[in-house]
């Protein structure tokens, strides 16, 4: 193996450590804003993503853009989804027409 793609692994072995203590430290409250506020990084991710991964050639490079690619549209797509079940949470339910 290269150093650059060992030097590379490594940084995204600290990375998945750091979110996953970031996150984890968050209160409940927090999850769904901050959810809201990580698809657009999460749209930067995947664009950052295809570029690098397009770019390389280096088989083990383009394997690990795919894996990006995939984990940052598992993320958009879920924040999305915990967007949209939020914003349902706030919507009246037929109650009184008079109260808008």
């Amino acid at each position: 193996m290269t150093a650059t793609l060992i030097t590379s692994l490594t940084i995204f072995v600290l990375a998945l450590f750091v979110g996953y203590y970031v996150i984890t430290k968050i209160p409940p409250t927090l999850h769904t804003p901050l959810m809201s506020g990580t698809n657009a990084i999460s749209g930067i991710i995947i664009l950052g993503a295809l570029v690098v991964g397009g770019a390389s050639e280096d088989t083990a490079s383009e394997i690990l853009g795919v894996v990006a690619v995939a984990l940052a549209s598992i993320n958009v797509f879920g924040g999305f989804l915990v967007t949209e079940r939020m914003l349902r949470m706030f919507k009246r339910r037929g109650g009184d027409p008079q109260r808008r």
